[in-house]
């Protein structure tokens, strides 16, 4: 599949400099969910909007598409390549954040060997994020992406969790509304509001958000 024109057509419509800025509330609240760690690892990162906001010393970005120069901040160490192929440090990150990605792997065994790879290059202690679509709030929708493969809720990501190594800290039901397809959060000041206001997650959340600590 060729993600880099699937991706462009999905997001034809969205101003990508509003989803940059939206971007950064959205790490410096992972961020503090994440403890504020050192080194950083985004494995599914995309055009970066994620590891270039996030404020760390050391920031990690892999990804199988090669973006052009310019997409990912000078300070971000890109690695181009399949996340299972990716040549990682072990013990190394402190913090890891996974957004949009389990549910575009073909099978559970898949999710349990990358899972089981984030548990290998965490530091002892380190955390990790996790979010995704939750089938139990979006079902309408989860299928109208192409790349969507597996179901899953955060009943599911949770086992998968712990039978990768981490423990389960925190479980989300509802965090973000499913895409940025959809109106809200539509910039920065909503999303930061948004974000401070955990009773409307609970009416417009549609993505999962767990914590675990290797």
């Amino acid at each position: 599949m060729n993600y880099e024109r699937l991706y462009s057509y999905r997001f034809r419509d969205i101003d990508q400099q509003l989803r940059a800025d939206v971007w950064i509330d959205i790490a410096n609240f992972m961020r503090g969910k994440l403890g504020n760690p050192r080194a950083v690892l985004d494995p599914a990162a995309g055009r970066g909007e994620f590891i270039n906001a996030v404020d760390a010393e050391e920031r990690w970005a892999v990804d199988m598409v090669e973006y052009p120069e310019g997409t990912h901040d000078k300070g971000v160490n890109v690695v181009v390549s399949d996340i299972f192929d990716a040549n990682l440090p072990n013990d190394h990150f402190d913090g890891i954040f996974i957004s949009n990605f389990l549910e575009h792997l073909t099978t559970q065994e898949s999710v349990s060997v990358f899972l089981e790879k984030m548990h290998a290059v965490s530091k002892p202690g380190g955390r990790i994020a996790i979010m995704g679509p939750n089938f139990r709030y979006c079902a309408k929708q989860y299928f109208n992406c192409a790349d969507h493969t597996l179901i899953f809720d955060h009943g599911a990501i949770a086992e998968h969790l712990y039978a990768a190594g981490f423990e389960v800290e925190e479980v989300i039901p509802r965090f973000l509304p499913y895409s940025f397809r959809q109106r809200l959060p539509a910039s920065r000041e909503a999303t930061r509001a948004y974000l401070r206001f955990p009773p409307a997650w609970r009416l417009l959340g549609k993505q999962f958000l767990l914590v675990g600590r290797a």
